[in-house]
């Protein structure tokens, strides 16, 4: 990483600046809690990890986060894990999603788009009526605090309501997306044993319409802890016997009663990939994700009343919940149900536009999509409100920023941000009052001391290490689902450098103090000693038009040596030839460096992801390796298991 600094590609006009919340937030806390005054977002992210107490009281005060019984410390016990935050305090996550129905009744809290693209509001008094509704249902029905109601749901306002309505009661939610197999859904389901399961009986995606039914069936045989099954006619289709109907239990005009629990009082289970053994379920307290998403949304993605929150994101990855606490700011947060390029690729700029989004969410691998597809988002759509572009799910290519700069914009906001299901939040990220570096995230999120580490746990600047995080954060897990002894919990993050939490992830941190993300550490190439992500690889390799997409995989062999195959995917129509071999190696060659030019190139008829759309590596690399399929993978977690034969045979041949 070059200490140079080069120039940026985006810098925030001195309005801007003055008018975010995180410039008024660190104004107020130097005059209330001892926050420096002076040296900007660099001095604020310093004494937010240096004074962890006094940062997260601020952060509490600032949002007027509501205790109904006061805390007697911030921070109890400060090891990983274990972090005790609020002891004493009481409170309800969903009471604060709701507040601001008092002040804007009649104005959208909720912008619910099909594939019609056309938006219908759900009002925050609308939104508040159908959560006291169905929340005194549940409780009629026996559901107490503690208790687990699931959902099958896609990214609809139903599913909205009933995560609130869970909370309002205490219980815990968790949801999976219904283009989830059966297994997967057990597989995920089964661990936590819910009481209630919200289904719909199909959905809507490329146009086409898709039952499941007899999925929502196999569903309710296998959970055997069902007491009741709440039916979503999203396809107009009859409640199956014994079911509940959804607008029966979401009809009454009921004041919500929000139920005061602890302030690591379970609020949901997340899942990580699953990609070996059992999906870990992830629990998370209401307390931490409140005070975190808080923060994380009010201060670093600068939302509030005025503003609308797009992410397109299904029910099965952390940046639906994400999305949903956009509420907690009084944002707008706008719901798309459908394919990400339907009826073409431009679908979710043509969203933005109808929406009005101010802040529009997308995967890396989307604006990727839209570069080779020719889209010309500034060109084609009114995005005048649009102030940023956030990416996530892998990095975003330098390609990719260049993109949205000149496609979108010139003066557009570009925040890539990088987290995990695990904290479900981000790590590092979007900044208002920062500069943006092509490639490069913006800096490490406020409270959060992010680090690159070698292996001796050494701290590193310009030279890529470990991403780990030194000081304990409100959101990370209060525990795993059946891991009594809390092992699992502790040999996923703090095995490698006790007390420190060890993410995965290779990163540099700048001399700037910004965050360039290479790709996860666990199947990361070494190449006679050059460490390097993935991600490089396929920012290069996939610029290619011939390319469709990318997989590379490096092997330490028994002798000593080292393999690493390039799997592609061709674009159709094109030929793995000598010509395109020679402009694979030339393109890794020019855009990376000699080291990094695969010992062969393979082609594949497909590429394997998680449920969740990240590929596969660690498992391909273990099925390489000679492990079986059955203990290399969990099946349920794969997107396509017969892609997964290819490289079990390729195993076999080479051994």
């Amino acid at each position: 990483m070059s200490t140079v600094n080069p120039q940026p590609l985006w810098q925030p006009d001195p309005q801007r600046i003055a008018r975010s919340q995180v410039t008024r937030f660190q104004a107020w806390a130097a005059e209330h809690h001892g926050a420096p005054a002076d040296g900007g977002y660099e001095a604020l992210h310093r004494w937010s990890v240096d004074e962890l107490e006094p940062f997260w009281e601020a952060v509490t005060q600032w949002f007027d986060v509501r205790f109904s019984t006061p805390y007697a410390r911030v921070l109890d016990d400060r090891s990983m894990p274990g972090a005790e935050w609020f002891p004493g305090a009481t409170l309800n996550y969903a009471e604060h999603a709701l507040r601001a129905a008092v002040t804007r009744a009649d104005e959208p809290a909720l912008l619910y788009v099909d594939e019609t693209h056309e938006p219908r509001p759900v009002t925050w008094s609308e939104l508040r009526r159908q959560v006291g509704s169905l929340a005194a249902e549940l409780r009629a029905l026996g559901l107490r605090p503690g208790d687990r109601v699931s959902g099958y749901l896609p990214n609809i306002p139903q599913a909205v309501v009933a995560l609130l309505a869970t909370a309002a009661v205490g219980a815990v939610w968790t949801s999976c997306a219904p283009d989830f197999g059966a297994r997967s859904v057990l597989d995920r389901f089964q661990q936590v044993e819910p009481v209630v399961l919200f289904t719909v009986d199909g959905y809507r995606y490329g146009g086409k319409e898709h039952d499941r039914r007899e999925t929502v069936a196999e569903l309710r045989r296998e959970l055997p802890s069902l007491r009741a099954v709440v039916h979503i006619p999203l396809l107009g289709t009859e409640a199956p016997e014994g079911a509940l109907e959804w607008d029966a239990l979401t009809s009454a005009d009921t004041e919500p009663v929000f139920e005061q629990v602890p302030f690591a009082h379970p609020l949901w289970v997340l899942y990580s990939s699953g990609t070996t053994g059992l999906p870990k379920a992830i629990v998370q307290s209401q307390g931490g994700i409140l005070v975190e998403h808080l923060k994380q949304l009010g201060l670093h993605c600068d939302l509030g009343p005025e503003d609308r929150f797009f992410w397109y994101t299904s029910t099965g990855w952390m940046m639906w919940n994400f999305l949903v606490s956009g509420l907690l700011t009084g944002t707008t947060v706008v719901l798309y149900d459908g394919s990400p390029g339907y009826p073409d690729t431009g679908a979710q700029w043509r969203i933005a536009e109808r929406t009005g989004a101010t802040l529009f969410g997308t995967s890396a691998a989307y604006v990727m999509a839209c570069r080779k597809a020719d889209v010309h988002p500034g060109r084609d759509f009114d995005l005048s409100k649009m102030q940023c572009v956030a990416t996530t799910g892998s990095p975003l290519p330098p390609d990719g920023f260049r993109w949205l700069h000149d496609e979108v914009r010139e003066d557009l906001w570009i925040a890539s941000v990088s987290g995990g299901t695990d904290v479900c939040s981000c790590f590092a990220g979007a900044v208002p009052t920062l500069p943006v570096y092509i490639g490069e995230l913006q800096a490490p999120s406020l409270g959060t001391d992010l680090q690159s580490w070698d292996p001796s746990g050494k701290p590193l600047i310009d030279e890529v290490g470990e991403l780990v995080v030194t000081n304990p954060m409100p959101s990370m897990p209060i525990h795993f689902w059946n891991d009594p002894d809390g092992s699992r919990y502790h040999d996923s993050y703090f095995d490698t450098y006790p007390g420190v939490w060890r993410h995965g992830d290779w990163i540099t941190v700048t001399t700037r103090g910004s965050v360039v993300i290479h790709g996860r550490s666990d199947s990361t190439l070494n190449r006679q000693g050059v460490r390097m992500g993935s991600a490089d690889i396929y920012e290069a390799v996939e610029r290619l038009p011939e390319i469709k997409e990318s997989l590379v995989i490096g092997i330490e062999q028994p002798d000593g040596g080292y393999w690493m195959p390039l799997f592609v995917q061709l674009a159709p129509e094109a030929v793995l030839d000598q010509a395109l071999l020679d402009r694979i190696k030339a393109t890794i060659r020019e855009n990376l460096s000699p080291r990094h030019i695969p010992d062969e190139v393979i082609e594949v008829p497909g590429i394997p992801h998680t449920l969740t759309g990240k590929r596969i590596e660690v498992p391909v690399k273990r099925l390489l390796q000679g492990t079986p399929l059955e203990k290399a993978v969990n099946p349920g977690s794969i997107d396509n298991l017969e892609l997964l034969h290819f490289y079990e045979d390729l195993a076999r041949k080479r051994a």
